[in-house]
């Protein structure tokens, strides 16, 4: 008996096609473009003028996305988001008789209070369970409650559950009690406006397989000129130093270890289409277009969303597991991997849930394909029952 997984064959070619893999519904790593693909099969030494020079591009790039002055540097660092979040929380937060609050609403903002614990930073944290928005009222009280507060850390959009935080509100709040603004914009930036200046953001930190739709590999800082150059010797880690990292790549354009040659120009093509499909507002809206569609036809074929319309971003959608005993989740999603679309396997949700993602080289189109392979695997696993489980 043949027991391997048949082969992926998408039913139909998206906006590049996908040739015999499958369409990534996650919140990264994403679907990419057939020619940000292309982009890896050449080898790139990294110390090469041309490379150097990419990597400097780069660099500047992200800086405009951010809406950045020359007040601000990037940062590389190799390695997913998370090596970045903790260069910068290992960097930047005080490490005696001051404290970093953070503002956690999801897996994702616990993850930063778990490297502080770790790196021995005092921390405070604001819980909000994994579905509500913390408010500004919420964090002003806790900062006029504590004076040892000095740095603030919360996450724009919330992949636990898709949620996005008020950071403009919560920003301005921020600076009039005059603490260091830092922001996890991990599954936002690209897609959501993010403008640095204007909300006196000090630190943000994203990664390169998200909004901007590049491969992973790397994770980035961006942050006030000032405050990196007073880091110097403060960072718990050898190789995750901003400051040194940032010393070396201004005095030669060169990392201080191998770099991912073939994911920076993966990402140098993606930046490159991201402006030209209208930047971030280009982006975005192709992303709400997909979150609108995905959402109307589960709610059509009956499942239940975890947000309210109203905090739900585009970037990722949360749905309430049916209570009906023929929904198993390992079997739905091995149905559908096997049909041509991968969604987010498992929950971090305290509801019993699923996430699928809006984000990447995909469009309605795809969508509308993935809820007809949605509809046909609830058919041969006979769910009828769509009252979300409770426990």
């Amino acid at each position: 008996m043949n027991t391997k997984t048949p082969p992926y064959r998408p039913p139909f070619p998206g906006p590049e096609g996908q040739e015999d893999m499958p369409y990534l519904l996650t919140p990264g790593p994403l679907t990419t473009s057939r020619t940000v693909k292309l982009a890896m099969l050449a080898d790139w030494g990294s110390r090469d003028v041309e490379f150097r020079k990419i990597v400097g591009d780069i660099r500047k790039r992200i800086l405009q996305l951010a809406n950045c002055d020359s007040s601000y540097e990037c940062v590389i660092m190799q390695g997913s988001g998370t090596f970045a979040i903790e260069a910068a929380l290992g960097s930047l937060c005080p490490g005696k008789r001051r404290k970093t609050l953070v503002v956690a609403n999801g897996a994702y903002g616990d993850r930063a209070a778990q490297i502080l614990e770790r790196i021995g930073r005092p921390y405070l944290k604001i819980d909000k369970g994994d579905s509500a928005v913390p408010t500004v009222d919420e964090v002003v009280t806790m900062l006029d409650a504590d004076r040892a507060i000095s740095h603030v850390w919360m996450v724009h959009c919330e992949t636990t559950s898709g949620i996005v935080n008020p950071i403009e509100e919560i920003g301005q709040a921020i600076k009039l009690h005059d603490k260091v603004f830092m922001v996890d914009a991990m599954s936002s930036f690209g897609a959501l406006p993010l403008h640095m200046v204007a909300l006196n953001m000090d630190v943000m930190v994203s990664s390169s397989n998200k909004c901007l739709e590049g491969v992973p590999g790397f994770s980035y800082v961006v942050l006030k000129r000032d405050l990196l150059e007073a880091s110097a010797g403060a960072n718990h880690s050898l190789v995750l130093d901003l400051f040194d990292q940032w010393r070396g790549l201004e005095a030669n354009g060169q990392f201080r270890f191998t770099p991912p040659t073939h994911a920076l120009v993966a990402f140098d093509q993606a930046l490159k289409e991201h402006e030209q499909q209208g930047g971030v507002e280009g982006r975005g809206l192709r992303y709400q277009r997909n979150a609108q569609a995905l959402v109307a036809g589960m709610h059509e074929i009956g499942f239940s969303t975890l947000l309210d319309e109203g905090i739900s971003g585009p970037i990722i959608q949360t749905f309430l597991t049916p209570s009906d005993p023929s929904f198993r989740f390992e079997k739905f999603y091995e149905a559908l991997r096997v049909r041509g679309f991968t969604i987010y396997p498992g929950k971090l949700t305290k509801r019993p849930s699923f996430r699928i993602g809006t984000i990447g080289q995909i469009d309605e189109q795809v969508i509308a394909a993935a809820l007809q392979a949605v509809r046909d695997v609830l058919g041969e696993m006979g769910v009828k029952d769509f009252t979300p489980l409770e426990n």
